[in-house]
């Protein structure tokens, strides 16, 4: 029965109806007739508006199939190409087209879709103007091809690919943005003239009026995945399904039964012996569909009240991940009001069970919305819930303002602790390349959010005033070809009213005329009060630091392509009497356009490392960290990919003394035994990729790690890192086979 099912599915996929436009990468001028034909692209990276150094033409076609654009792109010899091939989701500096659609034209929700001029793609989510999710992955056409005078791109996305609001008397109203990036340079030539280093980007795509087509799409991706763990002798195997059923662009539901969240993509190591919790993104399919409708940004870096890292954790009790029975996620809108409901539910009597709902209404230049988030956790009796509200408004031409509020409702062994928070955010375009920000955050030390969002700290206050200038008016032999000066005070205390810092940011963001891009950056911070080392034994007062960074990063030339990244920093007790630093260069290898090897070191020395070690007591360590960051890339032909990541970390760290925070926050020196102490941490792994077709995949992944940490380790730092490789706490082979058919 299964075999037939699945027989029926796959010829319904193969007998899907021929395209009106063949998407092959020949613009074939019968295909494209009456199409909106687009030339005036001017230069938006640098920003100076300018028409484009080299023709580029598009074409923008509505069929039933889908939004169809084509791309042709002048490159004559003497403009250097880069003709490596790119793997899905690539962040390489090359010569690429992206297609941009804001199905709404509200300026709230965008999808961008890029095609390299070697056939490589990429997709994202745009939210908050300028915010891009590279997580999600969707299914559309692509096609390139090159020649000895420039390279031809076709895309096709069809209707269903994305939530839309109903259309009105047959036309549906697009925001469109088409740019073009010359790899050997950097330079994006656009249209409109946008730009996300700007206030608004979004909002000021092209609006387009084009003819209302609806699809609908039934996706069943059905899985087998078996592993095995080579250092506990045992194997598990696992079966199931995602569903994606979008009836219409008004209606749209996600469903996960006996969902596999393991994720084939290796995370980056991390050793932290902060307060604060690691951030990291989730390539997880079920949670990047359609998630855009979610995103509920505090304007706090990475926070968000929906941090989809927290489902399939680990669980409540501390034993191992947690496995999910089903998840379920349906977007919808009615009129201009958008909504998405989204659950999930973990297994045993660690497990949780997850909740949110989520409704967003565009009022024009205004646009509100709220979410509500719920998370049972029976095995610690809790309940979480939080409320939050946020409003978007754009009263000129020039100003935005975002706000937003956060309320949490914490019910724990029949207790109740409530708190609040909220971000108010104006961003002034003056012109002539001026700019203005103003932010101000207040987080309540009884705010708490994430049982399922993401909140690096509660209890502070925060506000800044930030000016920048932007400069492209540079002598035409100069290196550079733009810099972006930003110039920020600001200051950040407690709830309670404690002092943590006050600083000065001055920084410079520049492109080269050789594609390079290079940032530098100077905190100088006050002297002020660090309330998180002790995790609530006691505030610390510091002496004023200071910090200064530096970052390269060039592109392909030749053979050869480099990362730079170097900062020297004081800090610790003894603030700016002793400086450490760090240096970290990655340079990459091309041995074809196809295969690329990369290898380098990361170096630092902390000599005033403060680390808590219980109460209100803690260590001054002088630190050293070797780490080693390598890999190889290999693209097998158009369908298959083979990578090699390996990551090896060695941290040697020299007692210096032991001190109590004392009654009036200063460090009063302690003879309380404190160790030295050593850190080695690894992870290797060898994935392979097979695309059997469009989002259907064969992976045979291995990999391995550990993490160690002595006392007295008898080897300084170089050999700490030496003995990491020798590290087996994890060794796996995963094979995994996931098959979508579209109907």
């Amino acid at each position: 029965m299964r075999l037939a099912c699945l027989f029926t599915l796959a010829i319904s996929a193969i007998s899907a109806p021929v395209l009106a436009v063949d998407i092959d990468g020949r613009i074939d001028a019968a295909e494209w007739e009456g199409a909106r034909h687009i030339t005036d692209f001017r230069k938006v990276q640098p920003l100076t508006g300018e028409p484009a150094s080299l023709r580029t033409e598009a074409w923008l076609l509505a069929t039933p199939e889908g939004l169809a654009v084509a791309f042709r792109c002048d490159q004559p010899p003497g403009v250097p190409r880069t003709p490596q091939r790119v793997q899905r989701d690539f962040e390489d500096q090359v010569d690429r087209v992206n297609l941009m659609v804001d199905f709404d034209g509200t300026g709230r929700t965008g999808y961008n879709f890029v095609v390299s001029s070697t056939g490589g793609i990429n997709d994202a989510v745009i939210t908050n103007e300028s915010n891009f999710s590279k997580d999600w992955d969707s299914t559309w056409q692509h096609a390139a091809s090159e020649d000895a005078a420039g390279w031809t791109v076709e895309m096709l996305i069809p209707w269903y690919i994305a939530p839309m609001h109903a259309s009105r008397d047959g036309k549906r109203t697009l925001g469109i943005y088409l740019d073009r990036v010359t790899g050997s340079s950097g330079e994006r030539d656009a249209w409109p003239a946008a730009s996300f280093k700007r206030p608004r980007f979004l909002s000021e795509f092209q609006r387009v009026d084009v003819p209302a087509y609806s699809q609908s799409l039934l996706a069943v991706t059905p899985y087998v995945s078996g592993l095995y763990d080579n250092v506990r002798g045992r194997s598990h195997f696992q079966e199931g399904a995602d569903i994606l059923w979008k009836p219409s662009g008004q209606f749209q539901l996600t469903a996960a039964l006996n969902p596999d969240f393991g994720q084939v993509e290796s995370d980056d190591l991390v050793v932290n012996f902060g307060a604060t919790e690691t951030y990291v993104s989730d390539k997880r399919p079920f949670f990047t569909e359609n998630q855009g409708i979610f995103d509920f940004s505090l304007l706090d870096d990475n926070s968000q009240l929906i941090y989809t890292r927290r489902v399939g954790a680990l669980a409540d009790d501390g034993h191992g991940a947690a496995d999910i029975d089903a998840a379920v996620k349906l977007n919808g809108s009615v009129g201009g009001t958008s909504y998405g409901v989204l659950a999930a539910d973990e297994r045993g009597e660690a497990g949780r069970f997850f909740g949110a709902a989520r409704v967003t209404h565009d009022f024009g230049v205004q646009s509100l919305g709220a979410m509500l988030t719920r998370v049972d956790r029976p095995w610690l009796d809790r309940e979480a819930t939080v409320l939050g509200v946020d409003h978007h408004w754009q009263p000129t031409a020039r100003l935005t303002v975002a706000t937003n509020a956060v309320m949490s409702d914490i019910l724990q062994h029949g207790s109740h602790t409530r708190g609040s928070g909220g971000t108010l955010l104006a961003d002034l375009e003056m012109g002539n390349g001026w700019r203005q920000q103003w932010l101000g955050m207040h987080f309540g030390d009884q705010l708490q959010i994430n049982d399922f969002g993401y909140l690096e700290r509660n209890n502070f206050n925060y506000g800044h005033w930030e000016v920048r200038k932007r400069i492209t008016g540079l002598a035409p032999d100069s290196a550079y070809s733009s810099h972006d000066w930003h110039f920020r005070i600001d200051a950040l205390d407690n709830d309670h009213g404690l002092r943590l810092r006050r600083q000065l940011r001055i920084s410079r963001s520049s492109n080269l005329r050789n594609g390079a891009t290079e940032v530098v950056q100077l905190n100088v911070n006050s002297a002020g009060w660090d309330d998180l080392l002790t995790r609530g034994n006691g505030a610390l007062f510091l002496p004023p630091s200071v910090d200064l960074a530096y970052e390269r990063i060039s592109p392909r030339h030749g053979d050869w392509a480099f990362k730079l990244d170097a900062e020297v920093l004081s800090g610790g007790l003894g603030g700016n009497r002793q400086l450490g630093y760090n240096v970290k260069f990655i340079p990459t290898y091309f041995v074809s356009d196809a295969f690329s090897v990369y290898a380098g070191p990361y170096y630092e020395r902390s000599p005033d490392w403060l680390v808590w070690q219980h109460d209100n007591l803690f260590g001054r360590y002088d630190e050293r960290t070797l780490q080693l960051d390598a890999g190889f890339d290999w693209s097998i032909g158009n369908r298959q990919e083979l990578r090699l990541k390996l990551q090896a970390i060695g941290l040697d760290a020299r007692l210096r003394g032991a001190y109590r925070v004392g009654g009036n926050g200063r460090a009063v020196a302690s003879n309380e035994p404190v160790d030295d102490f050593s850190v080695r941490n690894l992870g290797l792994q060898i994935r392979y990729r097979y695309e059997l077709a469009p989002l259907s995949y064969l992976y045979v992944v291995y990999g391995r790690g550990g993490y160690a940490q002595d006392e007295d380790y008898p080897y300084r730092t170089g050999g700490v890192f030496g003995n990491t490789f020798s590290l087996r706490d994890d060794e796996q082979l995963l094979v995994k086979l996931s098959y979508r058919f579209d109907i």
